[in-house]
């Protein structure tokens, strides 16, 4: 048996950050593994510069997500005016910026997942240098401003954080009730969104390797250019399982590795052979 300690993240917009490249700035379509320990820092109180506590937390959680609704991908054409760099000087607000003398404008496009729901499942390993209590303390009365990958995202439901003890990764996530049921739940009280988000057909569970007891089976196996592979292994969310809504369907599942960076630029890059 282990200790899981399980939350919600649901807002009318989020910002995975992918690799950027150029002008354009994707989103990963499910919460990254930076961005839930972002959020983790930020409600336990510990700033950017503080690189010993950041990466004491980044050494001691595992992250799963469940990924109760997908959302619609949202483009953003986004451009901002900004006064050239200067080594002498400083703008310390953003009106100061806008009343330099000079300004060029920079153009991109951001990405952004609306009406996403997940479910989050975090555990610790040997090493932690922090319980799951403080933690969830901290998600019920966070430190510092939470948000959905960018400052523009915020959250638009409580965490509802919770301390599941299962025997697996799967049956902590059966425990937990899911996004959309919480969600639907307050829309129909309130009638303020019509019949609240449609549940998707297939429900995505993403995990790390390190996980002991997924307690799920993949079936298909995807694999990007091994040297890119076994840089980026063990640092981000890589397994996928995926499980369909009806049990007469089949059950698909896949573990993913990210896509070599000359292709995860591209929206509709193709995926590596089977």
């Amino acid at each position: 048996m282990a200790d899981y300690l399980l939350f919600r993240l649901y807002g009318p917009m989020a910002a995975w950050g992918d690799t950027a490249v150029g002008e354009f700035r994707p989103s990963h379509g499910h919460p990254t593994r930076t961005g839930v320990l972002g959020l983790v820092a930020a409600a336990l109180g510990i700033t950017r510069d503080n690189e010993a506590q950041l990466l004491a937390l980044d050494r001691g959680c595992r992250i799963a997500v469940r990924l109760d609704a997908p959302g619609e991908l949202l483009r953003d054409y986004h451009t901002t005016q900004v006064p050239p760099q200067q080594r002498k000087g400083r703008h310390y607000t953003r009106r100061d910026e806008l009343n330099a003398d000079k300004l060029h404008t920079i153009l991109s496009q951001r990405d952004y997942r609306t009406d996403t729901a997940a479910s989050i499942a975090l555990s610790l390993g040997t090493d932690a240098k922090i319980s799951l209590d403080r933690i969830k303390h901290a998600l019920q009365r966070p430190a510092l401003p939470l948000y959905l990958g960018r400052k523009s995202c915020p959250l638009a439901l409580p965490l509802a954080p919770e301390i599941i003890i299962a025997d697996s990764l799967s049956s902590a996530f059966a425990a937990y009730p899911d996004s959309l049921a919480q969600l639907n739940e307050i829309t129909q009280e309130s009638r303020a969104y019509g019949d609240g988000l449609p549940r998707p057909d297939l429900i995505r569970f993403f995990w790390e390797e390190s996980e002991p007891t997924p307690g799920m089976q993949t079936e298909m196996i995807y694999h990007a250019a091994t040297a890119y592979a076994a840089a980026d292994a063990g640092s981000s969310i890589h397994a996928m399982n995926v499980m369909p809504r009806n049990p007469s369907r089949r059950t698909i599942a896949n573990v993913h590795q990210p896509n070599p960076p000359a292709a995860r630029h591209r929206p509709n890059a193709p995926r590596p052979a089977v």
